[in-house]
């Protein structure tokens, strides 16, 4: 763990902390240069998120998407790989990571425009790859992810210094309110929550697997407050090709999934050129490559 970087967004504190307004933009490019527009750009740095009003990807591209994430998830290979991670329950495939570099489709999919081009925008350069994953939310035994800002962990254990990085969900089966849908609290982008706890070694092994982790989690009571001052919660719904894109900072989580629908969406992280990594923040070492990626070249060039 370093303790010579200056700290804007300290965590895994032995003690609760206050609440730290973000130092940051939201917003880092120019509204005026698309593919987003200006209105588009405002809501984004207003509510922290942005959902694609139609479907950013057609069904053949959906079919190619989702065939290759089933083939993923039956891969015997890369389902004894550290990439891959199963609920502790019922050891169902609960998500795999590092898929732009394990699939050619998803590689693809990084790079396009649609998605890229975003990201560009909003975060005013050149941008990469910091993570891939295809989440895998089964019918009847698809697990929750509890309530987390993903920049408190990439922060901590991953060493990214600004929360200059988002994140987009693309839907491969409908996404309806009962098969656990994102949720996100609007708003929650412009305060950074403080966690407690010390980062235990290996952390990654067991936080991936349960449904609750102990650290880099955020008490009930900091929800409580966030929701209770953006006046409730927005939910993500949407058929197969919907994407949302939402800031790194934002408080998300989505409920398990009981029903007999499964609920698939793939996840990459994009991050500027300008936000590399550094030496974590608030864990004894940083976390494997697979995980968060220290390739800074950015998406669309050779590597």
């Amino acid at each position: 763990m370093s303790t010579t970087l200056t700290d804007r967004y300290p965590t895994r504190l032995p003690e609760p902390g206050p609440r730290v307004p973000r130092h940051d933009p939201v917003v880092w490019g120019d509204p005026a240069d698309g593919p987003l527009s200006p209105g588009e750009c405002t809501g984004f740095a207003d509510r922290g998120h942005h959902h694609a009003p139609e479907p950013l990807f057609g069904p053949h591209e959906v079919d190619v998407l989702r065939q290759e994430a089933a083939r993923l998830r039956t891969d015997p290979a890369l389902r004894a790989d550290e990439r891959t991670v199963v609920e502790e329950a019922s050891q169902e495939v609960r998500s795999v990571f590092e898929v732009h570099r394990v699939s050619p489709a998803f590689a693809r999919l990084a790079a396009d425009p649609r998605l890229a081009g975003v990201a560009r925008q909003l975060l005013g350069s050149e941008v990469y790859v910091h993570q891939s994953r295809v989440n895998y939310k089964p019918g009847f035994t698809g697990g929750p992810f509890y309530w987390h800002s993903d920049f408190e962990t990439w922060h901590a254990e991953d060493g990214m210094p600004r929360p200059r990085a988002l994140s987009v969900s693309i839907a491969l089966t409908e996404n309806f309110p009962y098969n656990g849908s994102l949720l996100i609290i609007p708003g929650s982008h412009r305060t950074f929550v403080p966690c407690v706890g010390r980062t235990p070694p290996g952390h990654h092994r067991t936080s991936l697997r349960t449904h609750s982790p102990t650290v880099g989690m955020p008490d009930q009571d900091a929800v409580r407050e966030l929701a209770e001052e953006a006046g409730g919660i927005d939910q993500f719904t949407g058929p197969p090709g919907s994407a949302t894109f939402f800031d790194s900072n934002c408080m998300h989580g989505s409920n398990g999934n009981i029903t007999p629908y499964p609920r698939s969406n793939i996840f990459l992280v994009y991050s500027s050129v300008e936000n590399t990594l550094g030496p974590p923040y608030a864990a004894p070492a940083p976390r494997p490559s697979y995980i968060a990626s220290r390739d800074f070249t950015p998406v669309g060039e050779a590597r």
